[in-house]
């Protein structure tokens, strides 16, 4: 019996123009990769990607007849953006690889969709659905692999790393989000990233980055990091790092009810230059630190929520509870919370022009002090007494 896909995506005007613009002209329209895994796992899908014989020159052509927009976004690997109804769609047309160095490969397209998969990451990844939602399982063993949730590469794991090493951060991200973490990571697998770890160092920091916050957003990355820590993969990542805390930080959040936040747990994970080596954006590597500093400065939850605000004060209290092995407390949520309310009810005018200069700098935050450790008690004419 085939399996089918019932995912309301494939109704849609973008996915039927798209794949009807493919069909019509005798060409065959696959969707493939995340949007077909997701859909058989009942998880949220965010992009299309298409796969097809049509060579890119005749994607564009059967794009502008049909009056969509096509896009040559990666047309030096088979790979057309076609915009339908607002919506971008990649289509790329079926590739094997000729030749590959680690970081990019060299190919040469294919008609044969089995050529097509065999070049790809994982099994489950592997996996191909029609128009009408009928999949394709070229390998044989994609679909038994997704059921039992057993993330494994394709083929020869050695090979397929080393057409490009980035696939060995992959293959931790995706054991974090798809794989059975009862049964253990592919050991596989696991030996074959271990071995080729040092590949890594010719990755770009960005490409790292990008996975590794991926990983970290995962609702529970804490088994896959800790494999990535037994196979020296983490330290070529993050120097320094330790995973150790993590599965107890994942508790507290859930515990607490807080989302998964990927820079929450790299302050937990830590390591050297965290936000050099993962080329953190400048609003993340500020976060980062500040949480780092927080941690450090042992504000009480009142002051953290004064200093930090609501959100990244639960940061705090989540990140210390789970270095000491407990949960958040009902009294310091709820203190942390009002401290996040609070506001200092003198303002430097009241002080002058008595104070002045750096004088009136200290002495705002002699006033702020106080104010703090009288739990935002006292009011302005106390604390201008």
């Amino acid at each position: 019996m085939s399996e089918r896909i019932e995912a309301d995506w494939l109704d849609t005007a973008p996915a039927r123009a798209v794949t009807d613009m493919l069909e019509t002209a005798g060409h065959q329209a696959w969707f493939v990769g995340g949007c077909v895994r997701n859909a058989l796992l009942g998880a949220p899908v965010s992009d299309l990607d298409l796969t097809t014989d049509a060579r890119p020159e005749r994607v564009m052509e059967l794009a502008r007849a049909a009056w969509l927009k096509p896009v040559p976004t990666g047309i030096d690997h088979g790979t057309i953006t076609v915009v339908a109804h607002g919506t971008p769609i990649e289509v790329t047309t079926f590739r094997r690889d000729v030749e590959t160095d680690g970081r990019r490969a060299t190919v040469a397209y294919s008609d044969e969709i089995a050529e097509d998969a065999a070049r790809r990451d994982f099994t489950m990844n592997a996996l191909y659905a029609d128009a009408r939602g009928e999949v394709a399982d070229p390998l044989g063993t994609g679909l038994s692999d997704l059921r039992t949730r057993h993330l494994r590469f394709i083929g020869e794991p050695h090979e397929r790393i080393r057409e490009d090493y980035l696939r060995i951060l992959r293959f931790f991200r995706f054991f974090a989000w798809y794989g059975e973490t009862e049964g253990g990571i592919d050991a596989e697998g696991l030996a074959a990233c271990a071995e080729l770890a040092e590949g890594i160092e010719g990755l770009s920091r960005e490409r790292i980055g990008a996975e590794m916050l991926k990983l970290m957003a995962a609702p529970d990355p804490a088994p896959a990091v800790a494999s990535m820590a037994m196979s020296g993969v983490l330290m070529r990542v993050l120097p320094g790092g330790a995973s150790d805390p993590l599965s107890v930080l994942v508790h507290v959040e859930e515990e607490a009810g807080l989302d998964p936040d990927p820079i929450r747990r790299l302050a937990l994970v830590g390591g050297e230059d965290v936000g050099p080596c993962l080329r953190l954006s400048r609003a993340q590597e500020a976060a980062l630190q500040s949480l780092r500093d927080a941690m450090e400065a042992g504000w009480g939850p009142g002051e953290l929520g004064y200093r930090l605000g609501a959100a990244r004060a639960l940061d705090v209290l989540a990140l210390n509870a789970a270095l000491s092995g407990r949960e958040i407390d009902a009294v310091s949520r709820e203190t942390a919370l009002g401290g996040a309310e609070a506001r200092l009810p003198v303002r430097a005018a009241d002080l002058m022009p008595e104070h002045s200069g750096p004088a009136l700098g200290e002495k705002l935050r002699e006033i702020e002090a106080r104010w703090i450790a009288s739990g935002f008690a006292l009011d302005r004419d106390a604390l201008l007494s």
